[in-house]
């Protein structure tokens, strides 16, 4: 059902079809609905409109008259979106289109991530594609899948398909910052089994669980020193070691680019120790509440008893192997840049741990612009894991994009924006993970660069956009089309 708010803000063809793109479930490795989505738009519009054998979306459009001499350019967005939602939310993302409201000068959505990321980006350019009076030279619009856990539509993209002379990557998370540069990323994941053991019958079961965490982006936000729910968990249980506690089962977190917001853990405790253990949940938890009370208000640590009459632990060993492995990995920020201010070099995201039944997982995702940095984190990591006898696999690796700061188009959009907005760009490098150092390497001659609109608490619940930024983000875009450099 169309939203008729959608319908009167501006730019109204843009968030038109934000709304309509929205309806279409669309998450990371499962983009099939979106990308036929893509494809009818594009056969509606009666443009060339193809899809790669990896399942990216390309739609030509040719040059408004009189700019048939200007470079072509490539206006490049993904279709995917990360799929994250409240305990709370009752939300079939397989069926279910985005529920949306307006909050003030914010676009949200109830109880789930919003897709804004990168969805604005999305929809920004089927309106240039569908529009009659937008001025612009001949357009290749690229649609990419699975940016998001991944990246395996840029890595898929043939190095033939594309002729365009400029990208413009729509996909960036400041109104304020032009991007010519960001991270690349790679996957760690730890395995082990174990052998399940029982204990007494002299003991009670809790459950243990934080919660209320902001989360977020795991690249563009890891410098804000969130709490990551898998670590503050991990404390609490290391905390609890002198109390003989036997770890039954934890489940923490979910995707690897998305700040941990919440993590449950199970275990038993002998019966003649619960006043203590209340006593020193409640002075441990107290202080870590306290130390993120600026950046996560609303972290809560529940303490509950767990209605069971018998639970298989994890042994001893293995137990604290994995407690002290998980309080010694890295999370957050490893390292900042030498060369640009402000700006995250290297860092982990401790994203997902799940124990039970005889099977411990710990998932991670490791950023860094320097390749050796990267390398000597990951390396790190892997030494720690081993040392609880896990085994360590590395995956899903893509390279950053080194910066040019001689780009042509660089200068195009820092004396646009100057004169549109009468100040001048913030010329950045990020510490997320943009397609634009794939692309790069199938096509090392294009020049490129990447903005976009501000949106706050990408990959998370919290999820916004602001409604002023996309207009301004707008008149930036078709205004920068007007000007590009000739051939």
């Amino acid at each position: 059902m169309t939203n008729k708010i959608f319908q009167e803000i501006e730019p109204k063809p843009v968030w038109q079809y934000f709304e309509a793109l929205n309806a279409v479930p669309r998450a990371s490795k499962k983009e099939e609905q979106v990308i036929q989505f893509m494809l009818d738009f594009g056969a509606r519009l009666k443009l060339e409109t193809i899809q790669d054998k990896v399942g990216n979306v390309i739609i030509r459009k040719p040059a408004t008259p009189g700019m048939d001499n200007r470079k072509t350019v490539v206006l490049q967005s993904h279709l995917d979106m990360v799929h994250q939602k409240n305990n709370d939310t009752a939300f079939d993302f397989d069926n279910e289109g985005i529920s949306m409201f307006i909050d003030g000068d914010w676009v949200k959505a109830r109880g789930t991530t919003l897709g804004a990321d990168n969805g604005i980006g999305v929809a920004a350019v089927m309106a240039v594609l569908a529009s009659n009076t937008i001025e612009h030279p001949a357009i290749e619009a690229l649609f990419t899948i699975d940016e998001e856990t991944g990246m395996t539509g840029a890595k898929g993209l043939p190095g033939n398909l594309l002729t365009g002379d400029i990208l413009l990557n729509l996909d960036t998370e400041e109104d304020t910052e032009s991007d010519i540069g960001c991270a690349g990323g790679l996957d760690i994941t730890a395995r082990r089994t174990y052998i399940p053991e029982t204990v007494s019958d002299n003991v009670l079961y809790f459950t243990l669980t934080v919660k209320g965490l902001h989360g977020g982006h795991s690249g563009m936000e890891i410098h804000k020193g969130l709490g990551n729910a898998n670590k503050i968990i991990n404390r609490l249980l290391y905390t609890l070691l002198p109390l003989d506690i036997r770890l039954v089962s934890i489940d923490g977190g979910g995707l690897r680019n998305a700040i941990p917001r919440e993590s449950v853990a199970v275990f038993a405790v002998e019966e003649t120790s619960k006043d203590l253990l209340l006593s020193v949940v409640e002075q441990e938890g107290g202080a870590i509440k306290q130390e993120f009370l600026t950046v996560d208000e609303g972290l809560e640590i529940i303490l509950e008893p767990y209605d069971t009459a018998s639970e298989e632990v994890l042994p001893e060993v293995v137990q604290e192997k994995l407690i002290q492995a998980l309080y010694t990995a890295h999370n957050g920020v490893y390292r900042m840049s030498a060369d640009f201010d402000n700006l995250v070099e290297t860092s982990n995201n401790i994203a997902r741990v799940k124990v039970g039944k005889g099977k411990i997982t710990v998932k991670c995702l490791t950023r860094s612009s320097v390749e050796s940095s990267k390398v000597d984190l990951t390396n790190a990591l892997k030494c720690c894991f081993e040392l609880m006898d896990a085994e360590v696999t590395f995956s899903g690796d893509y390279p950053g994009w080194t910066p040019n700061p001689n780009s042509e188009i660089l200068e195009v959009l820092k004396d646009r924006y100057t004169k549109l907005f009468d100040e001048e760009p913030n010329v950045v490098a990020c510490h997320a993970g943009l397609e634009c150092g794939i692309l790069g390497s199938h096509y090392p001659e294009m020049d490129m660069i990447s903005f976009g609109p501000t949106i706050l608490g990408a990959h998370s619940p919290q999820e916004r956009v602001s409604i002023s930024s996309v207009q301004k983000f707008w008149s930036f875009l078709t205004d920068i089309l007007k000007r590009i450099p000739v051939k």
